[in-house]
């Protein structure tokens, strides 16, 4: 039999039992405790001699479902579900670095991602080192002996800037370190992280996935193609367990004890977003396309920032990477903040809201809310302005999207 595509991957990915009823999606197990039969089973349990659940902080029936699930239509070596976008990156993070350790990564990220690198990680003395990541040369010249991953966005938002992701796998492999992409913006029906030479994928499940808004969530999606033999924090752990010392290091140290587990609930929901998640990608990236290009030739409209458009820098290497229809994001200027409110404000389907990839069209001012706690030079370092607002596109009638815009503009 031929390999299978994602979408029919995703809907019938095995269930670890068979349930007793027949369900045709798998059960929502939102409990806390699960018994043992005996008092030699619970210990086996807990010395991880025998693979079973006990507490659905470690472990749970319906949130391990949704992890098959993403490993199974991936192919990655390991999937561990957690709270939140940011749950995956700063349990991660710390995984992978300790006090004096350096991450390479650049500062036009998400505000809150850039948070935690600049003020929660420094005083732990895990440090990031800023750069240009476009810029190979610039990257290479950041990294020391204690230097153990480069961190990036596939496209940073919202600046919608765009790396090429070969070379950093390449800077990567002759320097033994590390790659972890975030892939929010880039779902794997969109791009495939394996084969451009990604370790590591971390990525809010609360986006794309989760079908529209229901719920947050976070995934880190290890590909199991680093070598853990001579990582200082696996050294140990590699000699008794092999290829799976990091695993051992994220779920049973870190994960188990920072807490940061996906409800049950939560990942139910995931699980059926699961099941339309190339449908929903594929009607959103195609409006933002469209929307892009309606955008730059209005009149109202100083500038339009999609990598998807052949007048963006990025536009070469973000076919290359993840074809014409990128992301469902954009973003563009009007003349001033006064004039972005007045827009916004006269919209009537576009929400303003502060999510992305939900099925409704989604706006918000960058500068005065997610990047509101920076003074106004560092904003404008990160490529953000006053007169930028950005746009997520969702799955309603492009017609309407396009009226509702061009009203607000006159």
């Amino acid at each position: 039999m031929k390999k299978r595509n994602l979408t029919t991957k995703l809907i019938h990915t095995p269930y670890p039992v068979k349930d007793p009823h027949g369900s045709l999606n798998y059960p929502v197990y939102d409990n806390v405790a699960f018994e043992a039969d005996t008092a030699e089973e619970l210990e086996a349990a807990f010395k991880g001699e025998k693979n079973r659940h006990i507490y659905s902080r470690i472990t749970n029936p319906t949130v391990a479902y949704f992890e098959s699930k993403i490993r199974h239509a991936t192919d990655a070596y390991s999937v561990t579900a957690l709270s939140s976008g940011m749950a995956a990156i700063s349990n991660l993070v710390m995984a992978l670095g300790k006090a004096g350790d350096n991450i390479i990564t650049t500062r036009h990220l998400f505000g809150n991602t850039l948070s935690l690198f600049e003020k929660t990680l420094q005083p732990y003395e895990l440090l990031a080192r800023f750069t240009d990541l476009t810029n190979p040369q610039k990257v290479i010249d950041q990294i020391d002996n204690r230097t153990v991953a480069i961190f990036f966005e596939t496209i940073t938002n919202p600046q919608l800037e765009v790396a090429n992701i070969e070379i950093l796998s390449e800077i990567a492999r002759e320097h033994n370190l590390v790659l972890v992409a975030d892939t929010t913006l880039t779902p794997p029906s969109v791009f495939n992280a394996q084969e451009m030479g990604v370790d590591f994928e971390v990525l809010s499940s609360t986006k794309y996935i989760s079908g529209g808004g229901t719920s947050v969530g976070g995934l880190i999606l290890d590909y199991g193609t680093f070598d853990w033999s001579s990582f200082a924090k696996t050294r140990q752990l590699f000699d008794e367990h092999g290829s799976s010392a990091f695993n051992i290091l994220l779920r049973k140290q870190i994960f188990r004890n920072m807490g940061a587990c996906l409800s049950p609930h939560n990942a139910y929901m995931q699980s059926l977003g699961l099941d339309t998640l190339d449908l929903r990608t594929e009607r959103s990236t195609s409006n933002a396309l469209e929307i892009a290009n309606w955008l730059e030739s209005h009149s109202a409209v100083q500038k339009v920032h999609y990598p998807g458009l052949k007048s963006s820098p990025f536009y070469e290497i973000t076919i290359k990477q993840f074809g014409e229809k990128p992301c469902s994001l954009l973003t563009f200027d009007l003349g001033s903040k006064e004039m972005c409110y007045t827009f916004m404000n006269r919209l009537k389907l576009a929400r303003r809201s502060t999510n992305l990839q939900d099925n409704k069209t989604l706006i918000i001012h960058p500068y005065s809310t997610i990047f509101a706690e920076y003074p106004a030079d560092q904003i404008a370092a990160m490529g953000i302005r006053d007169a930028m607002m950005r746009l997520s596109v969702g799955i309603e009638d492009i017609e309407d999207l396009i009226e509702d815009f061009d009203q607000a503009l006159k």
